[in-house]
């Protein structure tokens, strides 16, 4: 019998998940704490990372006494965590306010002056990422031009999971991933870009030393073993942002493999060896997990999130029914959906209800619904939103089709991939076969599991994913010659209303 372990965390931004892990790879338990996002004003989006740690030990002394686990089976500890924040800290690592999140749009302004000053196809040869607000970079001008007392006070500038790196083993460090996702990371140097620095404004001293993901960051101190009751001298290995690992826990490592991610925002990503850079980036880079690799992305807002907040705005009765069976609501709006047939009656949902990165990168985005008559049901309602979502990443997909990137493989992951209806859509949408994998929720603690064996000498190397994830199935298009003629003409409108509703999106 296996007795050692290796705790996973996914620290993402509806909650912080612990998962169990034994030596071979095989998840033996896993507990959830939510936590929340405030705006205190629009397209403001932040989160107290004492919440994270708080969370971080509650769920970890849950996980360890419920499976009884002793000091010595805990063989290490990694790390997924969400991307793209600033959160800036003091000497020793005290958080001097709220950590402002990817979601977050306000550094508009920050960010139109850095196009101002920095040709933006140079930008994006060095940085392999658009200049955009919801970066860290313009978000560390707006900290500096905003709150400068504040600004002269940081320390180091720390995304979500290395704080928590930190608040365990008193290392400051972010990973070459985490990195890549500010915007300042010169991307073929593997460096901070001096040149980009310096015309933000920031201090390249305000930024971390940048290290692997398989790296170990130090080992868990006697004050953290005792706020977390992990025991002293545990390894931490410092991990990876939740895009990459989630490549990695999905199974996408090796060169043409690609999938989509169906979380709170939703990806299509590709792993290759080169830097991609489209003409009309819609496509941004992101490090790999893996050095010699790099992660092709395209991110919108609010995928899944679109879901969520149909769930929570609209559909009070899948609501009533779930509480009342104990099942689960997205279950009964997805058997609403099935009702209507694919194309949703002609109504389109536009998914912008955060603005949006790519495909469109526009902040002041909105969402919509398109064609509503007094003829649309429930039904229509909720299967055009996931439709919505599909029909924004099939942009991104182009995009690489564009690029001449050579996908053979798309599988689907995350939250959403659950619903055999969604995954039809999906394959029904980009006329393309989409795998699925025996893991589809999961991924990214499963990655950051991964991360930490390699790390550690416990798998020799990712290829283990293979085993650990196989695809177990094959989501086919519909045979159906209409369906996808009628996908592709709600595809064609599903773009012109966005370019027809741009001015009315300025005016709102």
């Amino acid at each position: 019998m296996n007795d050692r372990y290796i705790l996973a965390y996914d620290l993402g931004t509806g909650g912080v998940k612990a998962a169990l892990f034994d030596t071979q790879g095989k998840a033996v338990d896993a507990e959830t704490r939510a936590y929340s996002v405030q705006s205190p004003q629009e397209r403001w989006a932040e989160q107290n990372p004492d919440t994270w740690y708080e969370g971080f030990c509650s769920i970890t002394k849950e996980v360890m006494e419920r499976n009884n686990i002793r000091g010595a089976e805990i063989a290490g500890i990694g790390f997924s965590g969400q991307m793209m924040a600033c959160l800036p800290v003091d000497k020793e690592g005290n958080a001097l306010t709220d950590c402002i999140i990817w979601a977050d749009r306000r550094s508009v302004q920050q960010t139109e002056a850095l196009r101002e000053r920095i040709d933006e196809e140079e930008d994006y040869r060095i940085t392999g990422n658009k200049i955009y607000p919801t970066y860290p970079l313009p978000k560390f001008m707006w900290l500096r031009e905003n709150l400068p007392e504040l600004y002269k006070r940081t320390h180091l500038f720390l995304q979500p999971k290395d704080y928590i790196v930190f608040r365990l083993t008193g290392c400051f460090a972010t990973d070459f991933s985490d990195a890549s996702g500010t915007a300042a990371l010169d991307m073929k140097e593997r460096r901070w870009s001096e040149k980009i620095l310096e015309l933000a404004g920031i201090d390249r001293d305000k930024l971390p030393e940048i290290r692997a993901s398989t790296d170990t960051a130090g080992k868990v101190s006697r004050e953290a073993s005792r706020e977390t009751g992990i025991p002293q001298g545990v390894p931490v290995v410092l991990g990876a942002g939740d895009g990459p690992c989630g490549n990695l826990g999905a199974g996408v490592f090796r060169e043409g493999s690609a999938y989509i991610y169906l979380g709170t925002s939703s990806w299509v990503s590709s792993t290759g060896k080169k830097l991609v850079c489209d003409p009309e980036k819609v496509l941004f880079n992101i490090c790999s997990v893996d050095p010699s690799m790099i992660n092709v992305y395209g991110t919108m807002q609010m995928g899944g999130g679109s879901f969520l907040w149909l769930k929570d705005t609209i559909c009070a009765l899948e609501r009533h029914r779930a509480s009342e069976s104990q099942g689960s609501a997205y279950e009964y709006m997805t058997e609403e959906a099935a009702t209507s047939p694919p194309g949703s009656n002609n109504l389109l949902f536009l998914p912008y209800l955060r603005g949006e990165r790519s495909p469109r990168w526009n902040p002041g985005a909105k969402g919509a619904f398109l064609g509503l008559t007094a003829n649309h049901t429930r039904g229509d309602l909720i299967r055009s939103v996931m439709e919505g979502v599909a029909y924004n990443l099939k942009i991104i997909r182009d995009a690489m089709h564009r690029e001449n990137m050579d996908i053979t493989q798309m599988r689907v992951t995350g939250g959403g991939a659950e619903s055999s209806l969604w995954r039809q859509i999906f394959a029904d949408v980009f006329n393309e076969r989409i795998h699925v994998s025996r893991l589809r929720e999961g991924a990214n603690p499963l990655g950051a599991a991964i991360i930490a064996g390699v790390g550690l000498g416990i798998f020799d190397d990712f290829s283990v994913i293979e085993k650990l994830n196989p695809i177990t199935g094959v989501q086919e298009p519909n045979g159906d010659r209409t369906i996808g003629e009628r996908y592709g003409f709600l595809y064609e409108r599903f773009n012109e209303a966005y370019t027809l509703l741009l001015p009315l999106f300025e005016k709102l």
